[in-house]
């Protein structure tokens, strides 16, 4: 794993002025750390100003800072995936190979927090989102149970692969999108209103879908009016942020790619390898880090 960064020529293609105000004119496509297996959901950690990323497909949880380089904090993470934090600052995670929500306490410890709808085990969460109230929207896809790097495999329980709403307070948890065939990523809109979730299934299903849904959010719970935001090629969306402004950055096969929120295609942040996931962070949250293939990168923004 490679610890020393490196400054890569890239290029930012625009295609809409609006995407000018977004970027700084000289900023350059920063590899931080390379040598994963499959690099996904990361998670900015402003206390020490540190990046924990999933080696999703090698088993591994992952950590890089400035100051103290790359390192392994798991080793056998039980295939986490998506990673966040929650209001108090725990790392909650999606783990494929345990079916499960997890979180690590104050202590060090994890906890499984769900694993089970209607009795039934979870496919296999693959990314997630914790909400202002404290509850946790996720995905669940049956990856880990059907890609043998993914996760331990078994049999699907669930009639299908859904978005759920989970309340870590009551234990609640709630089916609140299944028209989806393989949800994916996820993000809110600013202020909660509006929920975007990526489709992922042209991935492993012939004729399937590589778009990024919008659904409107009914009282802070339920959703409603599903409709497609955007078709992303090549590739299919993966991970996908939104910033203070409403814009979507969506991550495809060659780059991060940025919608208005009027879903007008701005540009795109061309990156050497398939991008998985991305999160804001650094000062101001300014910094854009990319887990894409192997590596993790990052480039500042305006």
């Amino acid at each position: 794993m490679a610890k020393a960064s490196e400054i890569l020529p890239n290029t930012i293609e625009i295609y809409d002025d609006r995407m000018r105000t977004l970027i700084i004119p000289d900023a350059r496509l920063e590899k931080l750390a390379d040598g994963a297996v499959h690099s996904e959901g990361p998670v900015y950690f402003p206390e020490d100003d540190s990046i924990i990323w999933s080696d999703a497909h090698d088993n591994r949880l992952l950590r890089w800072s400035a100051t103290d380089g790359f390192s392994v904090l798991r080793d056998r993470s039980d295939y986490q995936n998506g990673n966040y934090r929650d209001l108090e600052g725990r790392l909650v995670s999606c783990s494929s190979g345990l079916r499960a929500i997890i979180r690590r306490e104050h202590d060090g410890q994890w906890r499984i927090l769900c694993d089970r709808y209607q009795g039934k085990r979870l496919n296999s969460p693959n990314d997630l989102v914790v909400k202002s109230d404290g509850t946790i929207w996720f995905t669940d896809p049956p990856y880990g149970i059907t890609e043998p790097n993914q996760g331990y495999g078994g049999e699907q329980e669930q009639a299908g692969s859904y978005v759920y709403r989970f309340d870590p307070k009551t234990g609640e948890i709630e089916a609140v999108i299944t028209d989806m065939l393989r949800p994916n990523g996820l993000t809110f809109s600013p202020d909660e209103q509006l929920l975007y979730v990526s489709d992922s299934s042209a991935f492993n299903i012939p004729d399937g879908y590589h778009h990024v849904r919008v659904y409107e959010v009914v009282e802070g719970r339920t959703v409603t009016n599903g409709r497609v935001f955007a078709e992303i090629n090549p590739g299919q969306p993966d991970g996908l942020r939104v910033d203070k402004q409403g814009n979507v950055f969506i991550s495809s096969e060659d780059s991060v790619q940025v919608y208005a929120p009027d879903g007008t295609r701005l540009g795109k942040i061309l990156v050497p390898e398939t991008v998985a996931n991305l999160t804001f962070g650094g000062r101001g949250g300014k910094r854009l880090f990319i887990a894409a293939g192997k590596s993790l990168y990052a480039i500042d923004l305006n």
